[in-house]
């Protein structure tokens, strides 16, 4: 039993070196590895912060594009209320515009009303004629028409002015 004592107490310390020679080259890769993860965890890291950074950035463009929205919903909300503003008021004056137009065409059409004759004027009536101008006016035919020189007696128009001559 000696001697086997003996062998197994000279074996102990090489293996003792081989598994601490092992053991060092375990450790040298590990740190060579570890190295290298380390290298790549700080370049990800470095990609992760320009991600946030573009995230902030888009963040704050899409606020800035939705409160430039809102505005030009505003202008446009604004814009189609003054025209359609502006569209009453013409329809307004268009309307008035018609009714002068009408009115300047018949002045007396409104049963007399608006239209008046001043001194040495005769305002036409329903089936007036020069004929039954002058008798009313107690003037001749020819003094009425030589009075009123532009008056187109063929189409006499209600409330139209027609000139007296002076009488002699």
């Amino acid at each position: 039993m000696d001697t086997i004592s003996r062998e197994n107490n000279s074996m102990l310390p090489i293996g003792g070196v081989i598994v601490g020679v092992l053991a060092l080259v375990l450790a040298g890769w590990s740190l060579a590895t570890l190295s290298k993860v380390k290298t790549q965890l700080v370049a990800l890291e470095e990609k992760t912060a320009k991600i946030d950074d573009i995230a902030a950035q888009a963040s704050s463009a899409s606020s800035k594009a939705d409160s430039v929205k809102a505005g030009l919903d505003s202008v446009a909300k604004q814009t189609q209320d003054a025209f359609t503003a502006v569209g009453n008021t013409l329809g307004t004056i268009q309307a008035q515009v018609a009714k002068m137009e009408e009115g300047s065409k018949h002045p007396a059409a409104k049963g007399g009303k608006g239209a008046v004759a001043g001194p040495g004027e005769y305002l036409v009536k329903a089936h007036d004629t020069a004929t039954k101008i002058a008798k009313a006016a107690g003037c001749s035919v020819a003094d009425l028409k030589a009075a009123n020189s532009g008056v187109n007696w063929a189409k006499l128009h209600l409330g139209q002015k027609i000139k007296l001559p002076e009488k002699k």
